[in-house]
């Protein structure tokens, strides 16, 4: 047994504003203190790349006679284990020693992954892969509207995107998102809402950088369904003359380490959002990876109290719909069935402690049988997308694509962009989000309306 102590001697430094945060000596205290934790409990060895290694080297130091636990990890053994979490979160939604299961522990692993990959951007600089997937919103509004076009050809160019991956180290097989020729703020300067837009109150959309610059048909989707359910739809930038956009959450930065950049950004959209939130509406976001980041990161970067409040009025789309349900207020008159739907949990999803919303709400339609697939796309942010990572990512995601070719569904839905694009590359099916599915069911989206997935089906 380990001469690590289990409990610590203070809570870990989670965020970048405790002053221990940057401290290399705590910090790799705090790594092997949870690695011997892990090492002991082994519960998440299934989970991901990080475990196995984890638990290997740790192995190797013990039977070597090395050592009697993980006090002899070194910088190549904590790169090697970070390098290998993608942010998937289960380990924490499982794990008996954290925080919020009460115990004296108080284990964080995907919070000291990211604590690791913060020190480490800050000691040698954010990597070039990091620092392009690190800004979706820039790369949507550079390739994206007249350039359209130009762009999803030469991403569906299988020579092009080779020679991509050697310069950027972005993967040549990762199917990445279409260029949208009409953003959705475009079309929603443009859109008339329904008239019964506002009976049952307003919200203020969090459309995401891929529903704003990429899959734009997902948030018309949603306008369109919550208009049809009595709600206006707002959209900070839009219509409001002299105000700035919404911007990235600032997850795809924090996946690099790049803590400025995600802070930056973080408070930019809570000064957008923050009227709203005093003005009483919900903030509703069909992405499950903004909606954690925004939910549960957002007030740990940038702790003040607006950051807090934005975030406790910050509500899953789905998760919204639920509530109107449970109010009465959810229109029940579907005149079209789903048949056999395949619902991918997404893993930042599962990671929010909401159940599977979309499930729920899809599940109300008539001759709907939905069923859920519970497994890890292994993407998670930007970590799928890189070279370094794809093979090993399409590896783990194998439960996911035979939970849903065994299925033989009649659709496949998936609230993460990210997930989808996994499936549609591994199955050759297509995936809808939840509310494109709820937008069909009510009449409102013909089944042959619906956006293709990837650049190479736009092509």
């Amino acid at each position: 047994m380990s001469v690590i102590p289990r409990k610590p001697k203070a809570p870990p430094a989670t965020s970048p504003h405790d002053p221990r945060y940057y401290d290399a000596r705590d910090l790799e205290a705090e790594l092997r203190r949870a690695f011997q934790i892990c090492h002991e409990c082994r519960m998440c060895v299934n989970y991901c790349g990080s475990f196995p290694e984890l638990f290997n080297r740790v192995d190797e130091a013990i039977e070597s006679g090395r050592a009697e636990g993980a006090e002899t990890i070194d910088d190549a053994d904590i790169k090697a284990v970070s390098d290998a979490c993608w942010q998937c979160k289960l380990c924490y939604i499982k794990c008996p020693y954290t925080p919020d299961e009460g115990s004296s522990e108080m284990l964080d692993f995907p919070r000291l992954m990211a604590r690791e990959r913060a020190n480490r951007a800050a000691r040698d600089g954010i990597t070039f892969v990091d620092k392009i997937l690190g800004e979706p919103q820039t790369i949507g509004a550079t390739g994206g509207g007249v350039m359209a076009p130009i762009s999803n050809f030469v991403l569906a160019s299988s020579l092009v995107r080779k020679v991509q991956e050697k310069v950027t180290g972005i993967s040549a097989e990762f199917p990445l998102p279409p260029m949208a020729r009409e953003t959705f703020s475009d079309w929603l300067a443009h859109h008339k809402p329904a008239e019964s837009a506002g009976k049952n109150g307003e919200v203020v959309l969090f459309a995401t950088c891929y529903g704003e610059f990429n899959v734009p048909n997902v948030v018309r989707a949603a306008v369109t369904v919550l208009e049809h359910n009595g709600v206006r739809v707002r959209y900070p930038g839009v219509g409001e003359d002299g105000r700035e956009s919404l911007t990235c959450c600032g997850m795809p930065n924090l996946d690099g380490g790049d803590v400025k950049a995600a802070t930056e950004k973080i408070r930019h959209n809570v000064e957008l959002l923050l009227p709203h939130v005093r003005a009483g509406r919900s903030i509703v976001v069909p992405g499950p990876t903004c909606g954690y980041t925004m939910k549960k990161e957002w007030a740990e970067y940038l702790p003040t109290p607006e950051a807090k409040e934005v975030a406790a009025a910050t509500i899953d789309l789905m998760e919204y719909l639920v509530k109107l349900g449970r109010e009465k207020k959810l229109v029940r008159e579907f005149p079209v069935k789903l048949g056999t739907v395949a619902y991918h949990a997404a893993c930042h999803l599962r990671a929010q402690k909401i159940g599977f919303p979309g499930a729920r709400v899809l599940g109300v339609v008539p001759d709907t049988d939905v069923r859920v697939v519970e497994q890890c796309s292994a993407v998670d942010g930007t970590w799928g997308m890189k070279a370094a990572n794809y093979e090993t990512g399409r590896r783990y995601a194998q439960k996911l694509v035979r939970g849903v070719s065994e299925m033989e569904p009649d659709m496949v839905v998936s609230d993460c962009t990210l997930a989808g694009l996994r499936v549609v590359k591994e199955t050759g099916k297509h995936v809808l989000h939840p509310i494109e599915a709820l937008a069909q069911a009510y009449g409102l989206l013909p089944a042959e309306s619906a956006a293709p997935t990837t650049s190479a089906e736009r092509a």
